[in-house]
């Protein structure tokens, strides 16, 4: 399912995206899915997008979050704690959907 969600996102992040960030634990459990979304699917989605920024930001304690930045620095954000890899990635693609 998270793979599905991840490839018709594609190479079109530049077109719904300007920049991607991850914010999550390295070690609490709410942050799980986040970290299982991240080893699964940055490698296929830098592939895809090599110029595009994708951030990872790891800090101890923070709640998971995927932000989402747009066209004239507008951005959104969507919480993922306690989600699985697959619940993040669809998270990820309302994002794209949404745009504001």
């Amino acid at each position: 399912m998270a793979a599905a969600a991840v490839r018709s996102l594609g190479s079109s992040l530049g077109r719904n995206f300007r920049e991607i960030r991850v914010h999550l634990c390295q070690t609490s459990a709410a942050s799980k899915g986040a970290r299982d979304f991240v080893e699964q699917h940055y490698v296929s989605l830098k592939k895809s997008n090599p110029d595009f920024p994708i951030l990872i930001r790891e800090c101890s304690g923070v709640q998971a979050r995927v932000w989402a930045r747009y066209d004239f620095g507008k951005e959104s954000s969507v919480i993922v704690d306690n989600m699985s890899a697959d619940q993040v990635a669809t998270a990820l693609q309302t994002l794209a959907q949404s745009k504001p």
